[in-house]
This record gives C-alpha cells, structure tokens and sequence, in this order.
C-alpha cells in the first residue's frame, strides 16, 4: 500500500515459448524462473497482494512451492503469443477485489530487485502519473540503424525528429504500474501519458534465448 492505496501485483506466466521451451519453469541457480519474481514481490514493501497468473498446471504447482499465491488458472485463449501482455493483468483484475493500482511483473525480467518494483511505484504515486514503466538507456544508437529497402538503406530515424545529443530509452520490461480504472480504460501501460523509470544494464536483462538464460546464470555465479 501506498498512500492509503491497494496494490495487487501480478507475475504473469505461460507455459508455451518458442525460442525456450518451459521458459518459466527453467532451473537457474536452482530454481525455477518464476521463483526469482516471485521472491522480488514477496520482498516489496507496498504489493498489498502478489498473484501468479498461469494457464498451466505445472507453472502453478511449482509457484505454490515457491510461495505464491495461485488462485485462478488463467484461459488458455490468454496465452498464446498473439495476446498482448496487458490482457492477463486485466484478467486477474476481474477476478480479484478493487486495487488502485497494479503491478506486472514479468519472470523473464530476474535481475530486477524488490527496490525497482518499489521505486517505480513510488515514482508513479509521487508524479500522480496514470502509469510507469521501466525503462534502459540504449548502448546502440538508434541514428545509426537502418532498415532496407531491397539493397538501399533508410533511416531508423529523421534527424529532425530529436536533437542528436538527446539520450534514447528502450522499455527492458522488468516492471509496469498503473492505475487499475485507467488500465481497464485504455488497455495498454505505455501511452503519451506513462511516465519512466529508469534502471540500469546490469538489471534488465530479458530473457528471450538460450543465450540470455546463460548470460542470467553466469551474471548470479559471479562472487
């Protein structure tokens, strides 16, 4: 809670994925992945509640282990990779009692620490935002990319558009908040409204291949 505000965090899990099969269920430093999230929300001080929303079983049972609170399975039409992420966030909404705000937390984010869930929530309760989301400073400059068209290269991005000495973000996924009747209302974290909180390389790695969960255990075995 946060002034006098209820806030319900959601760790949404599926259990299909392409690139990682059983994603979420991967061992590393061992336990599975949905345990490092889960921990993260147990050790917040404002989540009010943190549920994990799965439309599998096994994803359930071994979040249960690891201490979350599973009170619904979730449609399996919510999660298939055509749905967007904010759709299991408004399903758990439906299902549970008012909060003011909520939380998405998602597994493939384990860097984050309880402080980023916290700072981004208070970010968002200080600037009386409608929404926050957490944010990286990109290494790569997107003035430098191109896309082609055939052979020929095009701009990622007109000159004009921004000065060249403005710094670019990209959303590492790690932590989204809002306003619970502002996201029912426009169905998206991120508009001309969302504020950012930013967090540093080190903890927004998102794991999305083989590679990145090798990069995630060889970052938590260094002394």
């Amino acid at each position: 809670m946060i002034e006098e505000r209820r806030i319900l965090g959601v760790i949404a899990a599926r259990g299909g994925s392409k690139r990682v099969p059983r994603k979420n269920l991967r061992e590393v430093g061992g336990r599975p992945l949905i345990a490092w999230s889960i921990e993260q929300a147990q050790a917040s001080r404002y989540l009010d509640r943190v549920v994990l929303s799965t439309e599998d079983e096994e994803i359930a049972r071994r979040g249960r282990e690891w201490g979350a609170d599973v009170p619904f399975l979730r449609p399996a039409e919510l999660a298939t990779d055509e749905v967007p992420g904010v759709e299991p966030v408004l399903h758990a909404l439906q299902q549970l009692e008012s909060f003011d705000y909520v939380v998405l937390l998602q597994p493939t984010s384990p860097l984050r620490s309880a402080s980023d869930i916290d700072g981004a929530i208070e970010l968002c309760a200080q600037a009386a935002a409608w929404s926050c989301v957490s944010v990286t400073p990109v290494r790569e400059n997107p003035r430098l990319m191109y896309w082609l068209d055939g052979n020929e290269l095009r701009p990622l991005i007109a000159e004009r558009v921004h000065p060249v000495t403005r710094p670019f973000y990209l959303l590492n996924g790690a932590v989204y908040v809002a306003r619970t009747e502002w996201l029912c209302r426009h169905r998206t974290f991120v508009t001309e409204d969302t504020i950012a909180y930013v967090m540093p390389a080190e903890r927004s790695l998102d794991i999305d291949t083989e590679a990145d969960l090798a990069r995630f255990a060889a970052t938590i075995s260094q002394p």
